[in-house]
């Protein structure tokens, strides 16, 4: 891909930190950061460096739940280009981009312009079973989220979803003859209003009639036999059986009727379509 290509030039290597919603990525990401030398991080569709938010908007000042999605994956045009712009003038060579799947981080690299991750990083890598537990617990039973930057930062660009600060030491080898150092980390634990409201699920029947209006706006003469829906934290699973009309193209149409339920379910729900199988029955007259 030519955004591959020009990336390459500037010899700049994206990293993914991959793990479901609440296992603790955030709490996680400057660690990651540290130890491999990373300029950025894009999180919750925010883009940060060092102990400050450069760019960006953040999913948890969003009122609901879906909003928030559309938010981290940078659906809105205006926020994506002001994120781009922001790292096409600056100079860095590392950048980190939290997410769920493997679909979400390329999505949001793709959308922010920059080169597919080459090295993904699993939480179950870096943290313990029984830490991303714990860190699940917290976020379904208080609601609690975290932001990889210093408490003043949050208070001075979202004060009303503030709750408290974390403060993370950790010892840092010295030169020789010289005895570790200890750095701070500081990361800022905030309440989103979609937390305290509880978590917005669709449902398989809402998911199955959404299927069902974009095929038929895609072709009406294909008929639905079944649709099954498959969801854990990571997105949906789709397999669609359908009987299609004699003369339809079984390559290339199909393949854009997968694009088109996909494209259009992710832009008005913002949940993540992880997979659409299509499974043709028959040939109809």
């Amino acid at each position: 891909m030519f955004r591959d290509l020009f990336f390459s030039l500037r010899r700049i290597k994206t990293y993914a930190l991959i793990g479901e919603s609440g296992t603790g990525k955030s709490f996680r990401a400057k660690l990651i950061a540290q130890k491999y030398g990373i300029d950025f991080i894009i999180d919750d569709g925010l883009l940060i460096r060092d102990n400050r938010i450069l760019a960006g908007h953040s999913a948890k000042k969003e009122k609901t739940f879906l909003a928030a999605v559309k938010v981290a994956l940078f659906d809105e045009k205006a926020q994506r280009d002001e994120v781009a712009r922001k790292l096409q003038g600056e100079k860095f060579k590392k950048i980190l981009i939290l997410g769920t799947s493997d679909k979400m981080v390329n999505k949001i690299a793709a959308r922010l312009q920059l080169p597919s991750p080459s090295k993904l990083i699993k939480i179950e890598d870096i943290a313990s079973q029984e830490e991303i537990e714990k860190a699940i617990r917290t976020r379904r039973i208080e609601g609690k989220h975290v932001i990889p930057v210093p408490s003043i930062e949050v208070k001075r660009n979202y004060p009303n979803i503030f709750y408290d600060a974390v403060r993370i030491f950790k010892r840092k080898k010295g030169p020789a003859g010289i005895g570790p150092t200890p750095t701070v980390h500081e990361k800022s634990v905030v309440r989103p209003e979609y937390s305290k409201r509880g978590k917005v699920i669709i449902s398989e029947t809402a998911l199955s009639q959404m299927v069902i209006h974009c095929v038929d706006e895609y072709n009406a003469e294909i008929r639905i036999k079944k649709i099954v829906v498959r969801d854990n934290d990571m997105g949906y699973r789709l397999v669609i059986t359908i009987d299609v009309p004699y003369g339809t193209q079984l390559g290339g149409n199909i393949h854009e009727l997968q694009q088109y339920v996909i494209e259009n379910i992710e832009r008005y729900t913002g949940i993540l379509i992880e997979e659409v199988n299509i499974i043709i029955d028959k040939i109809i007259q």
